[in-house]
């Protein structure tokens, strides 16, 4: 097929930025990708003026007083006119400012800014090398969650945990708080000596009396990816590269759960290179964890959400594995092309998920993410939000977490899938690991991945692609027309299940006929999400006495089947739903329930009663959401 000659604007935006990227040396960590940062409205760092490459990070954890109390020594790169290094901060208190001389340096914290927090800018000169900041936390630091020991699994000690994603890395260190600004860093933390300190940095894997612990992360990082969790953890050994932190009571079933670790590493590996990060650990943590996995390189932050006892829900390890990939290794360059991280995430997830438990498997996932796909972009538009349903965003002047929707992660995926059905498997995956191996340890924008695609993709192979295209899949809100739709045998199978309940409400025909005590989490899934909206309290009973879903284990299933329960005020089930809500941080699930209850007034009195005792076991990044939905 005849070569095709690009659009004369979209040749010459090519040119301009390849030009750039001529201009800048991007493999050394000291060349900060400095047009990346210029567009991340979401920091105060002026990373062309002077640009942090590393941290030295002493820090005491103080369970009584709720604060860290810690020295950050950040190591600089100034250019010839440096006179200012502005980082980020949220609600710290900054004791001191020095240089790597022992010098005060004149500093300035600014006022606070909705979603930003306070510049702090330190007065410097082209040689300043180091500043010593000495600071602490305060007890609302965002990314900091406190447990008592009573919210724990254990119920023994206290906890703490971090989740810095998007924006909240500064509540707790002053830094350049950005996905475009990497930086490596070691570190060491005091603890209460009964605790254990972990970070997504080398790691211990048992306590030691001091309660004094060092880390290296010698890869280089953007702030988002700092972690610190502190606990009554243990470990367990899963192969020579991974294993699993938790607290005891958990530690057996959570081992279990992810017997199949290695498998994926081995898995992800054959598809798209070598794991880049040493080793790969998941820490189970507590309840109120927000999200169900965060990818702190070498140290996955997961939900408990996630141990059904049966590795349904495993997906969620393949998809935190991915990001050592997509996101930890090639990063956004700011939170408007944070489908960069997920859209090639997700599909890589589903990749593993084939390579280790089959097409079938993952073609479940893939029609589950789809129907989350349309009802999102549904629910996006009635709210007056479907500006947002575009794959490249604008989140100036917003909290970046407004882009944590169904786009970023299902419509990326299905754009990358659609790439992998019009060029074949073959040549697509040889692109992405080449992909992958060209761009480690660096920052990627929306338009620099496009120019990538064409020139290296489909011009490569003399394909035809027309720059609308592009517009329609990234640019434009909604789902196109050519959007891929994935076959699931399974599903057929679950779709016919629902007529036969449909016609006679019996367990046993399913049983029969489907086979249904065999089915995985997805199809009961598909099974629940096709019942009607409304049922009689009878119908209600009658399925929850037939598959007890009321009482299941599994928290996916649950969520579901407490849409129904809210919607149609099946009573029975209240009990259990207020303990999963008080009990659950996991924001993925709490929205829908609490956004189930707004719609009526009865059921809004109801949310606000049991959010009321929830809240205390919430994250910032979950009460914030649920704060604003109900009006509190």
């Amino acid at each position: 097929m005849k070569k095709k000659i690009m659009n004369p604007l979209l040749l010459l935006l090519s040119c301009c930025l390849i030009l750039f990227s001529c201009e800048s040396n991007q493999e050394s960590l000291n060349e900060t990708n400095d047009e990346m940062n210029v567009s991340d409205t979401h920091t105060f760092a002026k990373p062309q003026e002077a640009v942090v490459t590393h941290l030295n990070w002493d820090a005491q954890v103080n369970f009584e007083l709720k604060k860290i109390q810690a020295t950050a020594t950040l190591t600089i790169k100034t250019s010839q006119e440096a006179t200012h290094l502005i980082l980020d901060t949220k609600d710290l208190t900054i004791n001191s400012v020095m240089n790597g001389n022992n010098e005060s340096l004149n500093f300035v914290l600014g006022e606070n800014q909705p979603h930003l927090g306070a510049p702090l800018s330190i007065d410097i000169t082209s040689k300043t090398k180091n500043v010593v900041i000495t600071y602490e936390t305060s007890e609302k630091a965002e990314a900091l969650q406190w447990l008592e020991p009573s919210q724990t699994t254990d119920k023994a000690y206290p906890f703490l945990f971090t989740q810095s994603q998007a924006i909240l890395a500064r509540s707790w260190i002053p830094i350049q708080d950005s996905p475009g600004i990497r930086f490596t860093y070691n570190a060491q933390v005091k603890v209460p000596s009964e605790l254990m300190a972990l970070m997504s940095a080398s790691n211990p894997t048992e306590k030691n009396e001091s309660g004094v612990y060092n880390f290296e992360m010698k890869q280089a990082i953007p702030a988002y990816l700092m972690a610190l969790s502190v606990g009554d953890i243990e470990f367990s050994s899963l192969g020579a590269r991974s294993g699993v932190y938790a607290e005891p009571s958990v530690l057996e079933k959570s081992a279990a759960e992810f017997e199949d670790l290695e498998k994926m590493i081995s898995a992800a590996e054959d598809l798209y290179g070598p794991y880049r990060w040493d080793r790969y650990d998941i820490i189970v943590l507590p309840s109120s964890f927000p999200f169900g996995g965060m990818e702190n390189p070498r140290l996955t932050f997961a939900t408990p959400t996630i141990l059904a006892g049966d590795k349904s829900l495993t997906s969620l390890v393949a998809h935190e594995l991915a990001h050592s990939w997509s996101g930890n290794l090639v990063t956004n360059a700011n939170w408007n092309d944070f489908w960069l991280n997920e859209g090639f995430t997700v599909y890589f997830e589903y990749r593993i998920m084939e390579a280790v438990y089959g097409r079938d498997y993952s073609e479940m996932l893939a029609l589950l993410s789809l129907q989350d796909l349309k009802a999102e972009i549904e629910e996006m538009k009635a709210d007056g939000n479907f500006k947002d349903t575009s794959l490249k965003l604008d989140l100036t002047g917003r909290n970046p977490d407004d882009g944590l929707t169904a786009i970023a992660y299902d419509k990326g995926y299905f754009f990358l899938r659609l790439m992998e059905e019009t060029v074949g498997r073959e040549k697509w995956d040889a692109f992405l690991k080449d992909y992958f191996t060209n761009n480690s340890f660096k920052t990627m924008t929306t338009r620099e991945f496009i120019d990538i695609l064409q020139t290296q993709l489909f011009d490569a192979y003399q394909m035809d692609i027309e720059p609308v295209f592009y517009e329609a899949w990234i640019y434009t809100p909604g789902l196109p027309d050519n959007c891929p739709v994935p076959v699931s045998d399974k599903f057929e199978n679950v779709d016919k299940a629902l007529a036969t309940w449909a016609a006679n409400q019996s367990k046993e025909e399913l049983q029969t006929s489907f086979n249904s005590d065999n089915w995985t989490t997805h199809e009961w899934l598909r099974f629940v999400r096709g019942l009607p909206e409304s049922l009689s309290t009878e119908q209600m009973a009658k399925l929850d006495e037939a598959f007890g879903f009321t009482n299941t284990g599994n928290s996916e299933i649950f969520d579901v089947w407490g849409i129904l329960v809210i919607a149609n005020k099946y009573e029975p089930a209240y009990p259990q739903l207020e303990s999963f809500l008080v009990n659950t941080g996991r924001r993925k699930f709490l929205m829908p329930l609490y956004k189930e209850f707004v719609k009526t007034p009865e059921g809004t009195e109801m949310a606000k009663a049991i959010y009321a005792k929830a809240r205390p076991n919430y994250h910032f990044v979950a009460s914030s959401s649920i704060d604003a939905l109900l009006g509190m």
